[in-house]
């Protein structure tokens, strides 16, 4: 039994690895992998396991930028540093939307929208939404080419933005990335600031999850923490090799593609849905 979570659990971290950072939904990916890879334990772990798995992701972030996201910095001169204060100051911005009205909606919207149906439809949506913005967009130029141009009022907007990712399917990094995109920024600058947003939020999640799942009269036994361990591990080395293939990409090239793959993959799980009704 604890070999084969253990091979589920790497799938998963794989999984998550790749599709947090991707704009394509990782939770949504996790709730339909449950759907065909399901880990032996218990409902609760497992609903706290497809959230606590993304701090192993957002690890990596603060791995390969620690010390461009780190103000105490030796290296950096006395303005670096305040650079990076400022960019603090704006992610904290940014996460007040979700701190504010996401936190209140996280039960509502765990019992209504962590299903399957309601996955494939907002691949498909937000799909079209990525094609339709890159098409309205080719042709401009963007006007924040630099995190230093990117103002308190936009992070606000990134912000609201990653309120749309509460429905599962939708994709943290692909609303904000949408949302940034929308108002003037680069692929590269809405990418970045995506993956530094997800530092809080991640965490913060993270953190509710485990206090839910405790205060419930959930423990942790030995081969649940060790499941929970393997899938973080696993993650943290999948997303150093994501993020760093996505900033390469988006250097030569646009998020049509992932919006291509979202509305295919949308349309074949709604097919394997209404067949296995």
């Amino acid at each position: 039994m604890l070999i084969a979570n253990i091979f589920k659990a790497i799938i998963l971290g794989i999984v998550e690895g790749i599709t947090e950072w991707l704009p394509i939904s990782s939770t949504g990916h996790l709730i339909l992998a449950d759907e065909f890879i399901k880990l032996n334990m218990s409902s609760a772990f497992i609903e706290m396991f497809n959230v606590v798995i993304q701090l192993g992701a957002i690890l990596a972030v603060v791995v390969l930028y620690f010390t461009k996201l780190n103000p105490f910095a030796p290296s950096k001169t006395h303005e670096e540093k305040q650079d990076t204060w400022t960019l603090w100051f704006k992610v904290i911005i940014a996460c007040l939307p979700a701190a504010v009205i996401g936190l209140p909606l996280d039960d509502f919207l765990e019992a209504h929208f962590h299903k399957f149906l309601p996955v494939a439809i907002m691949l498909i949506v937000y799909g079209i939404a990525f094609i339709i913005v890159e098409r309205k967009n080719k042709t401009k130029t963007p006007k924040c080419t630099s995190l230093n141009d990117f103002t308190y009022k936009a992070a606000l907007i990134v912000g609201a933005f990653q309120l749309l990712s509460l429905i599962p399917g939708t994709s943290r990094s692909g609303a904000t990335i949408l949302g940034a995109i929308i108002i003037g920024c680069s692929r590269y600058v809405a990418t970045e600031f995506s993956f530094f947003l997800g530092i809080p939020v991640m965490f913060g999640a993270s953190g509710l999850k485990i206090i839910k799942f405790l205060l419930k009269g959930n423990s942790f036994g030995a081969s649940e923490l060790i499941i929970l361990l393997i899938g973080m591990a696993t993650a943290f080395v999948v997303s150093i090799v994501a993020i760093k293939f996505l900033l390469n990409y988006i250097k030569r090239n646009d998020f049509t593609v992932f919006g291509w793959y979202r509305i295919i993959l949308g349309i074949i799980l709604i097919g394997y849905w209404l067949i296995a009704m």
